[in-house]
Order: structure tokens, then C-alpha cells, then sequence
């Protein structure tokens, strides 16, 4: 048995190695968050369609240029968009909550990992947003001690696993403490 030393950071290594190659063990968020997701992109791409939409009624590049030159191209972008990246997104994201850490692994083109030990947590927030709301659906933010990633967010949880998750925490942050 090693105390300290060489074994044990080797175990260590090993051990976060095996996790963040084990993506098939996260828990994934709840499917009404890519529902959240293309309503939020819909309402963010909207002013760009129209805008598009009035520059195509109001023609200022003359008679030599097509009807929907700009507004059937920005569409069909918008509309690609809000089809394809919540699907991406709602895959790229997921959870682990161990025994003694929460993982959170997200991003579809740079992706993060970041494990935050139970013992690093400062205190735990759970938010709704309006939208959020309406589907039922809660972010938890995990703050801890530091500078680098002091506030890591979980969205997409359901009310209840938010909370759950929340209490869970709590309970073994109660136990260590003592």
C-alpha cells in the first residue's frame, strides 16, 4: 500500500482518465431543453429574417436583382440553424454526479469537462428563466472557490432533478463539514 508518492497519483490520473474517456456514463439533460433552445434561437434569428424580409420588399439594388435574392438565403440559414444546433447542443451537453463530485460536460465545438469536487462547492443556485419556465426546466450553478470556473451552470435539468441534485450536495457538503 503507498501513501502518497508515485501509486497514488498514478491511480489518480487513471481514475480522471476513465472519466473523461467514459462520455456513455453521463446522465443526459432533459429532452425540453432543445425545445428551449429552438424557441430561444427562433426569437434571437427572428429580427434577422425580417430584416431581411423588408430589405427584399424594399429592393434598394435595383431591378437587375432577383425577388428573395436576400430574404430565401437568410431563411433558409435561420431555419437550418434552429433545426440543427439545439440537436447538437442537447448532445454535447450531459452530467455525472459521483459520490463526492459533479461533473459537467459541454460544447459542441470546444468541448468542456469540468469536475468540481464537492468539498471546492462556496454555495449552489438553482434559476428559472421565463422560458425555462414555461417548460418546466431549471439551471443549477455550482459556485466554487477560485477564479477558474467559479460558476459552472448545469441547464436543461427538470425542476425536480435540479433540486434533488441540489439537496444532494448540500447533504454531503452537511456531512463533511462535521
Amino acid at each position: 500500500m503507498t501513501h502518497g508518492g508515485e501509486g497514488e497519483s498514478h491511480h489518480i490520473e487513471a481514475v480522471a482518465a476513465r472519466d473523461i474517456a467514459d462520455d456513455d456514463a453521463l446522465t443526459p439533460v432533459d429532452p425540453n431543453y432543445r425545445t428551449v433552445l429552438r424557441l430561444l434561437i427562433t426569437l434571437a434569428t427572428l429580427p434577422f429574417v425580417l430584416a431581411a424580409g423588408v430589405l427584399d420588399l424594399v429592393r434598394p439594388f435595383g431591378s437587375g436583382v432577383m425577388q428573395g435574392a436576400v430574404f430565401v438565403p437568410v431563411l433558409v440559414l435561420a431555419v437550418a440553424l434552429i433545426w440543427r444546433w439545439p440537436r447538437r447542443r442537447y448532445h454535447a451537453r450531459g452530467y455525472d454526479l459521483g459520490t463526492d463530485r459533479l461533473r459537467v460536460v459541454r460544447g459542441v465545438m470546444w468541448r468542456s469537462d469540468t469536475v468540481v469536487p464537492f468539498g471546492r462547492i462556496q454555495h449552489i443556485d438553482v434559476t428559472r428563466g421565463p422560458v425555462e419556465r414555461l417548460f418546466g426546466l431549471s439551471t443549477l450553478v455550482v459556485h466554487t472557490a477560485g477564479n477558474h470556473n467559479h460558476a459552472v451552470p448545469l441547464p436543461g435539468l427538470s425542476e425536480e432533478s435540479a433540486a434533488a441534485m441540489r439537496e444532494e450536495i448540500r447533504a454531503h457538503i452537511k456531512r463533511e463539514t462535521r
